[in-house]
């Protein structure tokens, strides 16, 4: 049975959210943007009143993405991991994705190139680190491959060594190299591109001795 709409208030706490009645009764509360077609007299049957609510759904864990990416911008499966926590369904979920995608608000290929550029401007980290920080994030590997097949491991680990070796100076040699190779291991680096970079590091320490 259809029942009439017979008002729509914005909500005191929440102007984004509008209350609607029906029949002079409280029925439900609605994000304006699902509420904005709606009007005071038109009436609402059971299939319309379902509408509302999935479309509600969709606008709320939307309105929840943007929030998230509000923040700083995300892997896409950083968003569906969060909207699953939430327990949103999983068309839902689909659903908002899309609309983040027409949007240009979440790509996975943009996500990694700023990570990686982040990482290397201000923590530089060898490409093993890197790829095990973007598969976390739930990035493809195709994608990973992509944004690291230019990467310069060896500048890389030299900014981080000279970055660091304060922490590791020490007159003796072993003892500088052994410090300073296990630094540069924890943040990803190969044996092969840490140990000339720390040969150079250390001579030019002396250097300057």
């Amino acid at each position: 049975m259809a029942r009439r709409i017979t008002a729509l208030r914005v909500q005191k706490r929440n102007p984004d959210r509008v209350s609607v009645y029906l029949d002079d009764e409280y029925a439900f509360g609605l994000h304006r943007v699902v509420a904005a077609w709606l009007e005071v007299g038109q009436e609402l049957d059971d299939e319309k009143i379902r509408q509302l609510e999935q479309a509600e759904a969709g606008e709320k864990a939307y309105q929840r993405a943007l929030n998230l990416l509000s923040y700083r911008i995300r892997a896409e499966a950083e968003i569906r991991r969060n909207l699953v926590e939430h327990d949103t369904p999983e068309s839902v979920i689909e659903e908002v994705v899309e609309r983040l995608r027409r949007a240009k608000l979440v790509d996975d290929l943009d996500f990694a190139r700023s990570w990686v550029e982040n990482r290397s401007e201000f923590r530089p980290r060898g490409r093993r680190a890197l790829q095990n920080e973007l598969r976390q994030k739930g990035i493809a590997r195709e994608i990973i491959a992509e944004v690291l097949q230019n990467s310069n491991e060896e500048e890389l680990a030299y900014r981080a060594a000279k970055e660091n070796v304060r922490k590791y100076r020490t007159p003796e040699w072993p003892e500088f190299r052994r410090k300073l190779l296990a630094f540069l291991a924890r943040r990803g680096f190969e044996y092969a591109t840490a140990a000339p970079v720390v040969e150079r590091v250390w001579a030019e320490e002396q250097d300057h001795a």
